[in-house]
């Protein structure tokens, strides 16, 4: 008997032979829970990877979302973050559990996500370098670790914190959508610029919104020498 980290619950594991020998993991949610989850599949903003068939088609052009568009017809933003790849639509049960991780310390939640991430991303190129998107000091002081960092460990690869925040600033989900993509200083600083030049890097986060987290830390990357810059995260 098994319980679900999320809800609790009591289930009976599915048996198998690679269970039985442990080349099966034990799943971390129960099948109810499991199945809340919704993956990103079908039609997908090319750069984003936003779901075309969750808004109206007047909100795309081509292969391409108008959120992106938009930064693409910025000077100072086109070509920045290259690709985002996104696991699951951001509805209210992954909602749920991300401020359960975040807020409640519950950071064993994070495997349940483990599988479907080394499974998706296995054929990420061994030059990437993998970089959390990092907290501010005051933010990690508070929750005690940074999800992001959590989250890339469980692509079974090295991960290298290499960015940090130059300054405490409001939560983004507090902040509304014009908020978030308002101009504004850069808020993140390359500790190690050697480490990166010429190399593509793979930021990782938890949640896309409007993508001005990452392609703020991307520009950082870019500007230091970087060939490249996409991301990963949970949430779309």
């Amino acid at each position: 008997m098994s319980y679900c980290l999320y809800c609790h619950a009591p289930y009976l594991e599915t048996w198998s032979w690679a269970a039985l020998f442990g080349l099966d993991k034990r799943p971390i949610l129960c099948q109810p829970c499991e199945s809340k989850l919704m993956f990103i599949k079908g039609d997908t903003c090319r750069i984003c990877s936003r779901s075309f068939s969750l808004f109206p088609e007047q909100y795309r052009q081509g292969d391409c979302c108008y959120d992106c568009i938009r930064w693409e017809e910025d000077e100072e933003w086109a070509g920045v973050l290259q690709q985002n790849r996104s696991l699951y639509v951001y509805n209210d049960f992954l909602k749920e559990v991300i401020a359960k991780i975040k807020y409640r310390g519950d950071t064993a939640l994070t495997k349940a996500f483990y599988p479907t991430i080394c499974s998706r991303f296995k054929g990420i190129s061994r030059d990437s370098i993998l970089i959390p998107i990092p907290l501010s000091i005051e933010r990690h002081y508070e929750r005690g670790f940074n999800q992001a960092d959590i989250i890339a460990r469980g692509i079974n690869r090295d991960v290298c914190n290499l960015l940090k925040r130059n300054t405490h600033e409001e939560k983004q989900s507090k902040k509304n959508r014009v908020e978030r993509m308002k101009k504004k200083d850069n808020p993140f600083i390359l500790i190690n610029k050697d480490q990166i030049i010429g190399h593509s890097v793979l930021l990782i986060d938890d949640v896309y919104t409007t993508g001005s987290t990452l392609r703020y830390a991307a520009k950082v990357l870019i500007e230091a020498g970087a060939k490249s810059v996409s991301s990963i995260t949970l949430g779309r």
